[in-house]
């Protein structure tokens, strides 16, 4: 069955655990920031951040409060990266994780065509544009500790019990009761249904749209349209043949008779000046 990570944003207090975990156990080099007079840090994703933590002000029952979201790859179910990558370097594993096939390892099939930048609908993949052999970055959900029976680090770093790894669908159950338990809740798993599912499960007790989430979206997974279009391809190659080797003889008969004609008007100008 496929994994999952359940975030409770109500259980979140900012910490940044999560963030100096995934960097110690995936060696990534910590990054220098400048001041941008908001608490985030690091102010977004990029290739040597593969996670963070977005502080929200946010009013709540006439009160100013703090709300905090844990961000990363989703790893979507049907991930749109995976159906825009025309050399396959991601694959959607058996046990959740969207990653370079078949190991971190091997990226050798990476081109840095960034078409998987464009297709993420969360605007994850990100490029490294520092380095002359650049490939696309994200969380990878540690899927080397998986391998071992391990929880992702940055689970395992969580003090607050904020992020909750297991089985997708019991986590789904989860989330179910504790919104049935607690009034405060929104009544909405983000990700259960979110383009088709994701991996990466979500609870809160605010709109998400308040704390940067995009909520009016399809729950359609994206290569679905993909398909929608590609499916008329094999038509589209035929039609456009057949309408090509039609203009083909089309021009190619017009050629011959005007060649005709030219033929027959030399041989009347020949005659006539005999």
């Amino acid at each position: 069955m496929p994994k999952g990570v359940l975030v409770d944003i109500t259980r979140c207090f900012g910490c940044r655990s999560c963030q100096v975990a995934c960097k110690q156990w995936n060696d990534i080099p910590a990054t220098p920031t400048t001041f941008s007079n908001n608490w985030d840090n690091p102010p977004e994703l990029n290739a040597y951040n593969w996670t963070r933590v977005g502080y929200h002000l946010i009013e709540k029952d006439n009160q100013t409060k703090w709300r905090f979201v844990k961000t990363q790859c989703m790893h979507c179910e049907e991930p749109a990266c995976e159906s825009a990558c025309f050399t396959h370097s991601f694959v959607k594993t058996k046990d959740g994780p969207v990653i370079y096939k078949p190991t971190e390892l091997k990226q050798d099939f990476c081109v840095g065509c960034r078409y998987c930048m464009i297709a993420c609908p969360f605007n994850i993949p990100k490029f490294e544009w520092d380095k002359a052999l650049p490939f696309l970055r994200k969380c990878r959900f540690c899927n080397d500790r998986l391998h071992e029976g391990l929880e992702p680090a940055c689970v395992t770093a969580c003090p607050s019990s904020a992020l909750k790894f297991g089985e997708r669908e019991e986590l789904l159950a989860e989330a179910r009761q504790r919104i049935d338990a607690n009034p405060a809740y929104i009544k909405q798993i983000y990700g259960e249904k979110e383009y088709g599912g994701t991996s990466w499960l979500y609870l809160s007790d605010v709109p998400f749209e308040q704390i940067g989430f995009k909520t009016n979206v399809s729950e359609k997974p994206i290569p679905l349209y993909s398909w929608n279009v590609l499916k008329w391809t094999p038509y589209i190659f035929v039609g456009w043949g057949a309408i090509l080797t039609a203009l083909y003889f089309y021009t190619k008969r017009r050629a011959e008779v005007h060649g005709e004609e030219m033929y027959a008007a030399l041989e009347t100008m020949e005659e006539e000046k005999k």
